[in-house]
């Protein structure tokens, strides 16, 4: 445990980091690592050969024993292969290296990894390199150094790569424009995220008897509790006390590397926490959530529990999200999304604030397709997470500063207003000047967006690689309307080219409840897409409109656009079918069992009513058992038509053709089974069934 007291120096004991390199590295190759880091300028092999040594002896010193190239593969996940440090002499004993040549270059065999078509099976070289603006760090004996991961002829195969060419793209339009308004002592824009990360805890005993948690990560059968959400008692609730010894045993090992774990507290749902960090640059905020993810499985279980990141790992009560708070600060210290005491005169916050909404709705499609996947789709939608339409939400102070854009009129800031609580005795403070909704997908609050739609198991460097790219394509649109104008010209001009993007995208703002019908038809009326799942929005991935915008950015190229393409709709189609095939053996091999023997002794105990007080006497068993025979005809029925279709999604070619196909046909199947299924399980006595029931798992938590 660490002791209060200790905690500064604890905070990140692991991890190589500025304070680390200050003090071991010589000065000159000090700052040509800072200038690295800062600027993105090459590091030449000499400062690469220093640090390595010195990184080294760090890490040798905290009992690490061999380092590992820690990349973000297309798998979702991370990968890391360990080499150790050892070295063998002429005389039999071994010494300790690590070159520089080690440390900016790793060579893993990339064969077995989703290339989506960029590369042949047989291919097995790529490269991962060294990331020196997130830094190294000490786990389980291993020295991790983040890197990129590419191909044998430089395409990019992970998340890393893409993600630091948007927030180099977004820096570089965003410092011309910058420049243009009289800031010319910025030399760079860096984008920020805090990642809110939600999670369910159930205990591991009973994870373990669960075949669908197992393999898919979520329940596809189960009736539900008596008890769900209903009354609203978990959210913010007191945290049990094996729960809460878990939060802390988590803070302490994200602390130690060096992830700032800020806040912990019950959400929603019975068995659902959350926790969130303070921001982040984001390259180094979407490496420290992996790494979170892993943690959070690791805690758990030593306290013998099991973490489920799924977005939807149980039917009927809130899923897990990942909001994604992101805004964008300049290196001289100016958060450019805040508005200042004065938002109506606050010339970089409107032009930035007008990219934002102005590739929000330009890119709309693309942005909802960054967050989709088969677990995500399940959660979007419901009312416990934003609606599939994605609007913008900015709140009654910004939408009076846009309403004075759109017809050229001075804001005038009403100032901050008291809060009035009716108690002398409670304190005085004032109110934002917003208010949150928690039903907008992407909402303006204070002084970034809350981009709410990520889900809770994937990485957000999809989203942010999205969202950077579009928004660097439009402060370049405002920097070539601008450009050539200054003094008064330029702020006229500026009152323009505003008034201009407003008209063009306000049909993207929505300040109401995102869950109502009536939204559904007043977006449908704007011409607002509601891309329901992966499948329908997958093409707008490769139109060309968004080919263009990637590729004259950097982000991706052709080539790797359309892999990406490929990867995303093989992964979708394989998750829908390992679940489609869990759910059969379950029902077929567990549920069917436990059904079978309650009625067997169901049947018995009615026939010895029968024989002891005649006809009649067994009314209530009868009933029961007549009903689990209908629900056990009708899963029989439903379980024969998800096996038949499930043998026509296999056999389908076209990739968006069979995962359409399983969007359409393969999960209304599953819900369709799983509607008869929960039905015979709910009259089962829980000691018939070889898995735990929902009651048990959501609320055995002590």
């Amino acid at each position: 445990m660490i002791e209060a007291s200790k905690l500064t120096e604890e905070f990140g004991c692991l991890v190589f980091n500025d304070k680390i390199m200050r003090e071991r590295l010589p000065k000159d190759i000090y700052k040509a690592v800072h200038k690295t880091i800062e600027m993105g300028s090459h590091l030449e092999l000499d400062v690469a050969n220093t640090v390595a040594a010195v990184m080294k002896e760090w890490a040798i010193e905290n009992g690490a024993t061999h380092y590992t190239h820690w990349f973000q593969p297309m798998t979702g996940l991370t990968a890391e292969k360990h080499d150790s440090f050892i070295s063998p002499t002429d005389n039999g004993s071994i010494i300790m290296e690590f070159s520089g040549k080690e440390l900016v270059k790793g060579e893993p065999d990339a064969s077995s990894f989703p290339s989506g078509g960029l590369r042949a099976t047989f291919e097995a070289r790529g490269y991962t390199a060294w990331d020196p603006s997130s830094p190294a760090f000490i786990k389980d004996g291993s020295l991790y150094i983040p890197t990129a991961f590419c191909s044998y002829g430089g395409e990019a195969l992970d998340k890393k790569t893409p993600l630091l060419r948007s927030m180099e793209a977004l820096s570089r339009e965003s410092v011309k424009l910058l420049h243009l308004l009289g800031y010319e002592d910025v030399k760079r824009v860096n984008t920020t995220i805090g990642s809110e990360q939600e999670y369910f805890l159930i205990d591991k005993d009973f994870y373990k008897k669960r075949k669908d948690l197992l393999f898919t990560g979520r329940t596809l059968i189960g009736a539900p509790a008596t008890k769900g959400q209903e009354m609203e008692d978990h959210y913010f609730g007191v945290i049990k006390p094996k729960v809460s010894a878990y939060m802390h045993d988590l803070d302490e090992e994200l602390w130690k590397l060096g992830i700032p774990a800020k806040t912990k507290h019950n959400e929603v749902a019975p068995s659902q926490h959350e926790m969130a960090p303070v921001f982040e640059t984001a390259n180094i905020a979407v490496d420290h959530n992996q790494l979170t993810m892993e943690v959070m499985k690791k805690v758990a279980d030593k306290h013998n529990y099991a973490c489920l990141l799924h977005e939807k790992p149980f039917e009927g009560i809130n899923g897990s999200g990942k909001h994604n708070n992101w805004s964008v600060c300049t290196d001289t210290g100016m958060n450019l999304l805040d508005p200042g005491k004065n938002p109506g005169e606050n010339i970089p916050f409107l032009l930035f604030l007008m990219a934002v909404i102005s590739a929000v709705d330009e890119y709309a499609p693309i942005l909802r397709l960054s967050v989709a996947s088969a677990g995500n789709d399940h959660r979007l939608g419901g009312n416990e997470a934003p609606p599939a339409i994605i609007s913008i939400f900015v709140g009654d102070e910004l939408a009076e500063v846009l309403k004075g854009v759109e017809e050229g009129k001075a804001y005038v800031s009403q100032g901050k207003i008291q809060m009035a609580m009716g108690a002398k005795v409670l304190p005085h403070f004032t109110k934002d000047n917003t208010d949150r909704n928690r039903t907008s997908p992407f909402a303006f609050t204070g002084n970034k967006f809350e981009f709410r739609m990520p889900g809770s198991s994937v990485s957000v460097a999809n989203a942010n690689i999205v969202l950077n790219t579009a928004v660097a394509e439009e402060v370049a649109k405002l920097y070539k309307k601008l450009e050539g104008y200054s003094g008064d010209e330029l702020k006229d001009k500026i009152a323009e080219v505003l008034k201009e993007e407003l008209d063009a995208h306000k049909r993207i703002l929505f300040n109401g409840n995102g869950y109502t019908d009536e939204w559904v038809e007043e977006a449908a009326k704007r011409g607002l897409p509601n891309l329901k799942s992966l499948p329908d929005a997958m093409p707008y991935w490769i139109s060309d409109e968004s080919v263009e915008l990637f590729t004259k950015h950097g982000i991706f190229t052709k080539e790797e656009i359309h892999s990406r393409y490929d990867i995303l709709l093989e992964n979708y189609s394989k998750s829908v079918h390992i679940e489609a095939l869990t759910m059969q053996e379950m029902v077929r091999k567990d549920l069917t069992e436990g059904i079978i023997s309650y009625q067997k002794d169901l049947g018995k105990e009615i026939l010895q009513k029968k024989s002891l007080l005649g006809d009649g006497s067994s009314v209530l068993e009868t009933g029961v058992l007549q009903t689990i025979d209908e629900a056990s005809a009708g899963m029989c029925k439903a379980l024969d038509k998800l096996a038949k279709d499930t043998k026509i999604a296999e056999e389908k070619e076209e990739l968006l053709d069979q995962a359409s196909y399983y969007q359409q046909t393969i999960l209304a199947d599953m819900d369709e089974l799983r509607k008869y299924a929960d039905e015979a399980e709910a009259l089962i006595p829980d000691k018939y069934l070889s898995y735990p029931t929902y009651g048990q798992m959501l609320f055995s938590l002590r």
